[in-house]
């Protein structure tokens, strides 16, 4: 596996979800505070699932990555129905073995998962060391080496999607206004360098048209992350890599956990990939890396933003 100087940088920082951590001492010299991120990925191993478990495993121990964020549809194809479906040993405990993937995972839901019981995602919680889901939507601060902060949201994106209501997956009775203005009030009230937004659901991507943007995001969701000058929005579902930007804001899609489709050309200048991976991020105060990595270890995008 080749990975660039910066992603083997590694990072001394100790998370806890949901919580604001005090800062550490400001070093000019601090490692960044380095993780991993994957997307679409609960097949029971399948589909390249523990492939892609494997790579991230070694990729994981390289950067020394402090957590893992899930980007939901973490069980296909209908969710989970309890804490002890089956699916929890062979799509999950079973396959993300690595010792380097023993740390918290942060966890967002997904559309399949709606197809299931969000009720045991939220207990299984109570019986892993490792699952991390204490809403449908929250916000974690979380405190870089350098002595830095960022604000991460982790957004519910499923009952946004009209095309939803009525379909098995059960979006019914969930308030999206209340969600957004959640949102638009935490992130005024934050004042850390970079706030980044995560959801399931892409916004924009490379590969155009109404079957990858999402249409009802763009009216709703879209506005409030420009308002309060975010610089990156994170998701999964589509199954496969993209990365585009938009009026100043980069989208990048992360949905290679498992099955995979070929996008096709990436238009509006951005990258898309049809191969199996995950993604890192690596963070300091002044900058954000992010490399989308394949199931044999090569990077196959990086890109770095600035927080001015």
């Amino acid at each position: 596996m080749k990975l660039s100087r910066r992603h083997l940088l590694a990072s001394s920082a100790t998370l806890t979800a949901g919580a604001a951590l005090p800062l550490a001492p400001a070093a000019a010299d601090a490692a960044p505070l380095n993780f991993v991120l994957i997307g679409d990925w609960g097949r029971k191993g399948h589909d390249d699932q523990s492939n892609v478990a494997v790579q991230m495993g070694k990729t994981a121990a390289a950067i020394n990555s402090q957590f893992t964020i899930s980007l939901g549809d973490n069980f296909y194809e209908n969710g989970v129905e309890s804490v002890t479906d089956p699916h929890w040993q062979k799509s999950f405990e079973q396959v993300y073995t690595a010792p380097s993937l023993q740390s918290p995972w942060k966890i967002m839901l997904g559309n399949h998962d709606y197809r299931g019981s969000i009720q045991a995602q939220f207990d299984y919680a109570k019986l892993s060391h490792r699952w991390q889901l204490p809403a449908r939507y929250y916000q974690e601060t979380l405190a870089l080496p350098d002595g830095g902060k960022a604000d991460v949201f982790y957004l519910d994106t499923s009952p946004f999607i009209k095309a939803y209501i009525g379909t098995r997956v059960d979006i019914a009775g969930q308030d999206t206004d209340a969600q957004l203005h959640w949102l638009d009030t935490a992130l005024a009230a934050s004042t850390a360098p970079w706030k980044i937004v995560i959801g399931h659901h892409p916004i924009y991507t490379a590969v155009t048209g109404d079957d990858h943007d999402q249409p009802d995001l763009i009216a709703r969701l879209d506005p409030i992350l420009r308002k309060h000058d975010v610089k990156i929005y994170i998701n999964g579902h589509d199954h496969c890599f993209q990365v585009v930007k938009v009026n100043g804001l980069t989208y990048v899609t992360n949905g290679s956990g498992s099955e995979t489709y070929d996008p096709g050309v990436a238009k509006r200048d951005g990258f898309a990939s049809g191969a199996h991976g995950f993604m890192t991020i690596a963070l300091t105060s002044q900058k954000l890396d992010f490399s989308l990595i394949d199931m044999t270890g090569k990077v196959l995008y990086e890109n770095t933003l600035t927080n001015t």
